[in-house]
């Protein structure tokens, strides 16, 4: 493939998918044939971009793109790969100016510090220790879907499990995680833009009640601190260093967030998956053991997330042969990476029995997914149970009509309506 610039485009650009076309309903239902036409275009592919200074380049394929998570020339802050002249940032209201400042989009010792004080309480060791109220809660909301011939899997099981663990390490009341669901969807619910204040400006009142909210939840941990992790987060850690109100503010922010929304479609993806391969589904029933190994099957081919978070060239980078230039927008195809054959073998197949499985669903290097272990752990029990205890659980409307939320990052189910018949008795985990 011949090399890239800022002014002259590969000869093949126009017949690729745009960026609207792979944030599309049609991509979002089935990503794994626009993948592997992306793939056979190259490894870095260069796609009109309206939202980002007209264009994009795609990492495509397995190597190039665990290259990229690693590579310190591929910086998250945008500042540090362009000029102040050529920033260009959207508009923002000053009180959102600390969602600008999030570990998500901080490089080298800044996103060292902001990880470090968090970093313990998402450990693995930490997070056997939720495996008993995962299991409790698990079981009360299959119980609940034991009592109905049909429900939404979405709102009823998958979203309720991973959004109450993480609302309760984090000392979140009912009432407040559900509002603060409501303003995320809204916040991350939307298409790439032409035209990003607008876009700001139309969502602004649900923004502005999220960071009411998350603030009110600061000060109440600042007066009165209990044992949860926004207290611990309010409090200096033992070198006495700690976060400030806009470091604490975007911090609590990204922590809900990432805290359910992987989840979240793991299990309603994951479950889709398996119903639409009935063959992978009676191998996981008859051999419950077997959920290890699928959970990272599930991850790698009904990939939570579509492309990694957003990075930037801090230099000019040569890249599979594609000039990527300084401050350009690089998006890593993670579900496309997980679909290279020259990395897994039948590598568009379901196997649930899959050994050699290096997915990069949670990433790869310094900003490898903090939350891998808990979503790994829910995705275990929620998977596994739910098998176990409704095996003939059938979606109730045919694939096509299947709802997908839009955006260019995540891959989710609006909804996953499902027909329920029949239930083994209770869970006996941990029994």
């Amino acid at each position: 493939m011949t090399a890239t610039t800022t002014t002259t485009p590969t000869p093949t650009t126009t017949a690729l998918p745009t960026a609207v076309e792979i944030d599309s309903a049609v991509f979002k239902a089935d990503p794994l044939p626009a993948c592997a036409r992306l793939r056979a275009q190259g490894p870095v592919v260069r796609i009109p971009a309206p939202f980002a200074d007209g264009h994009a380049y795609v990492v495509t394929r397995y190597a190039e793109a665990a290259l990229v998570l690693r590579d310190e020339r591929f910086v998250k802050n945008v500042r540090n790969a362009r000029d102040p002249g050529d920033l260009r940032l959207p508009w923002a209201p000053r009180s959102l100016r600390p969602l600008q400042r999030t570990m998500l989009d901080a490089d080298g010792a800044d996103h060292r510090r902001l990880r470090s004080l968090v970093q313990e309480t998402f450990a693995p060791r930490y997070m056997a220790r939720l495996e008993p109220r995962i299991v409790t809660l698990t079981s009360e909301l299959l119980d609940g879907l034991a009592g109905s011939t049909s429900a939404d899997l979405v709102a009823a099981f998958a979203l309720p499990l991973p959004l109450t663990v993480i609302a309760e390490v984090m000392g979140v009341s009912e009432r407040d995680r559900m509002r603060f669901r409501r303003y995320v969807t809204t916040l991350l619910g939307a298409r790439p833009s032409t035209r990003p204040t607008l876009r700001m400006l139309m969502r602004l009142p649900d923004v502005l009640a999220m960071m009411r909210l998350l603030r009110r939840l600061i000060a109440e941990r600042r007066l009165d601190p209990r044992d949860d992790l926004i207290s611990r987060l309010a409090a200096p850690d033992a070198s006495g260093d700690r976060l400030d109100d806009d470091e604490l503010l975007a911090m609590v922010f990204v922590l809900l967030i990432a805290g359910y929304e992987t989840t979240v479609n793991l299990i309603a993806t994951g479950t889709l998956l398996l119903l639409r391969n009935p063959d992978q589904l009676a191998r996981l029933r008859d051999d419950p053991g077997l959920i290890g190994p699928a959970v990272e099957e599930l991850l790698r081919l009904a990939c939570p997330v579509d492309h990694a978070s957003e990075r930037y060239a801090r230099e000019d980078v040569d890249l599979g042969g594609v000039t990527i230039p300084r401050g350009a927008l690089v998006l890593v195809g993670v579900a496309s990476a997980n679909a290279d054959g020259t990395q897994f073998a039948d590598a568009e197949r379901l196997d649930l029995g899959r050994t050699e499985n290096r997915h990069l669903s949670f990433g790869l290097g310094p900003h490898y997914c903090l939350g891998a272990p808990l979503a790994r752990l829910e995705g275990r029990i929620a998977i596994g149970e739910l098998v176990r205890r409704f095996p003939d659980v059938r979606l109730a409307v045919p694939p096509e009509r299947l709802r997908w939320r839009p955006g260019i990052l995540l891959r989710g189910l609006v909804s996953l309506p499902v027909q329920v018949a029949g239930r083994a008795p209770s869970p006996t985990i941990g029994a």
